[in-house]
């Protein structure tokens, strides 16, 4: 908007001049800057912009003392926007003041064609114009500027829209007929009536935001166990926020989660017992009492879509002093005996598993369910690596997956805790890439070409989460990985393990979209994955910053540059690779987790 000229003047002028007739005063007399906040005067009200990318800052600016600058990260490419009330089959102009590389401005929704225009560098202040008609039902239009993914900051100031005004919209009523239905230990399902005017509706637990939902119902996760909880709901539109309804209360049940029986701390361990890998061969009956879970590596497939697993001790040509298979089913009784849990783990680097079909889904169920009979087991680890999971295109969101190999898992994954009953345990062991890579980017991504194995754990975990006893993430063999505080994390050092912890127990927006949000699991489910060596795996922590870590995400101390965004004292524990590698290792590993004072 140029702020020289204010319209009064422009309108004035041209009267003057006998340049209009009476039918054109009357159009132009119902014309009007409809964009609010357009010089970001008043920060950022009035503005959405995706995964709080934007700012109002005082320098640059085109004009007054503020405006908008917005950073693209990732899979988010910063896109602020508004909701303006518009007439019908009307005219509009859409302008604005950009600086940067790649500046978008346009305008959507718009019941004809929506518009936009761009420049590709703007070193200083551009204008940049375009116009739309609106369709003959079209009541309101979404005005928008955004970056280009991996690009820098942008600016923008002096947003306008105009035209004619459309009918303004009124904030929402505040929902009533809020209703909790039966919990669970960790789940409340809330139902409310609908309220006119609304396009989305946000729930409150104990007066912060939880959800944002479409719908009048909603189910809120993550909860601890026994515990009351209060909510409330607000209804939304472009006008703005209802007030809160009242609050209902529910209690969680007991248990405080699947597979009963672990310690409140919980040492996890991964032992070679189809292989000796370098570290040469541990017995089951060796095995010190200091882990409480013990994940036999690996079960494998008989081809990678098969689904048919299969397990046997490692041969005696590679472990020269392995057991008898009844040596080893004997030494698993007495684990048990002793209230340790033996797993089954599925997967592991070498062992690709794409359950494509249905006939592969079943097969895996029937032949897991053979192993875990055989040898007597506790449950399930699901170690799937490399290309066992990937999104096929247009499967894009996390809470309802559509891609067989995704579906297919989750189903049988149900069906033998179906079988097995609430005794069974189910932990998973996902690498980085598959779990926290998708705050950036999920699946192939909105335009194609990312790795559509990018976030592929999350429906897995989202759908089992009442199931799931632990998710042991490995803070190893991985890249940089940005972290809630939009900086990227290195592993190897207590920074990594307290920035990637943060994220499952805060819970984040799927790539960007605040629309997505992954839910935060409880403490007591999450478990920090390290190598037990050097030689173990790229990514070794010495057990200074191991007990860093723990000390920041525990009780908030020595928690360096990262703030997190809770205290956990009910974090499980840790998960290792492997039990074989931390006895070549002298047992430093699991001697420091005894040491440490929860």
């Amino acid at each position: 908007m140029d702020r020289t000229r204010p319209l009064a003047v422009v309108v004035a002028a041209a009267l003057a001049a006998g340049g209009l007739v009476a039918s054109a005063q009357s159009a132009q007399a119902a014309d009007a800057e409809l964009a609010r906040n357009g010089g970001f005067e008043s920060g950022l009200d009035g503005w959405s912009c995706t995964a709080g990318s934007g700012a109002a800052v005082p320098s640059p600016v085109h004009g007054g003392s503020k405006a908008l600058q917005a950073t693209p990260a990732g899979s988010d490419n910063a896109r602020c926007s508004q909701t303006i009330a518009v007439q019908p089959d009307s005219s509009y102009t859409l302008s604005g003041w950009v600086r940067g590389a790649y500046v978008y401005l346009g305008a959507s929704g718009t019941g004809t064609t929506d518009v936009s225009t761009w420049t590709q560098s703007a070193p200083d202040w551009q204008k940049l114009t375009t116009t739309f008609r609106t369709g003959a039902a079209t009541t309101s239009v979404t005005i928008y500027t955004h970056g280009w993914y991996g690009t820098g900051a942008y600016q923008a100031d002096d947003l306008s829209l105009f035209g004619p005004g459309g009918a303004p919209v009124q904030i929402p009523a505040a929902p009533g007929g809020l209703t909790a239905g039966a919990p669970t230990s960790s789940t409340v399902p809330l139902s409310w009536s609908s309220v006119s005017g609304a396009t989305g509706y946000n729930v409150y637990r104990g007066g912060t935001k939880v959800l944002s939902v479409s719908g009048t119902s909603a189910t809120v996760t993550g909860l601890a166990a026994a515990t009351s909880h209060s909510f409330q709901v607000t209804a939304t539109n472009s006008a703005g926020e209802s007030p809160k309804s009242s609050a209902v209360t529910a209690t969680t049940t007991s248990g405080g989660g699947p597979g009963p029986g672990l310690p409140a701390h919980a040492l996890v361990g991964y032992l070679h017992a189809s292989f000796a890998n370098g570290s040469g061969y541990t017995r089951m009956a060796d095995v010190p009492d200091s882990w409480d879970v013990i994940n036999l590596a690996f079960g494998e497939p008989t081809s990678v879509t098969s689904g048919d697993i299969r397990f046997s001790l490692c041969p005696v040509s590679e472990c020269p002093n392995v057991e008898s298979a009844a040596d080893f089913k004997a030494a698993i009784k007495a684990k048990q005996a002793a209230g340790k849990k033996v797993l089954i783990s599925i997967g592991g680097q070498n062992g690709q598993v794409q359950l494509s079909t249905t006939a592969a889904r079943d097969t895996f169920v029937s032949s897991v369910s053979r192993i875990i009979d055989e040898y007597g087991l506790d449950g399930l680890d699901i170690d799937f690596e490399g290309h066992s999971l990937s999104l096929n295109t247009g499967d894009t969101d996390f809470r309802s997956p559509t891609s067989p190999v995704i579906v297919n898992l989750i189903s049988a994954i149900k069906s033998l805790k179906a079988r097995y009953g609430s005794d069974f345990v189910l932990t998973m062991a996902p690498e980085t890439f598959f779990v926290q890579l998708g705050y950036q980017f999920y699946g192939s991504g909105p335009f194609g070409g990312q790795d559509p194995r990018a976030g592929a754990y999350l429906p897995v975990i989202h759908a089992l989460r009442d199931d799931l006893t632990l998710l042991h993430v490995q803070h190893y063999n991985s890249g940089p990985i940005m972290g809630l505080d939009s900086q990227y994390h290195t592993m190897g050092n207590a920074d990594f393990h307290i920035s990637m912890t943060d994220m499952l127990l805060t819970g984040f927006p799927v790539a960007g979209n605040s629309d997505r949000f992954f839910p935060a699991l409880r403490p007591d489910q999450v478990a920090i994955g390290l190598p037990a060596t050097t030689t173990a795996g790229n990514g070794h922590t010495p057990p200074a910053e191991v007990g860093k870590a723990l000390d920041c995400l525990t009780r908030k101390a020595n928690c360096g540059s990262y703030q997190t965004h809770g205290t956990w004292p009910a974090l499980r524990g840790l998960m290792t690779w492997s039990i074989n590698w931390d006895r070549f290792g002298g047992w430093e590993f699991s001697r420091n987790f005894d040491a440490y004072t929860w």
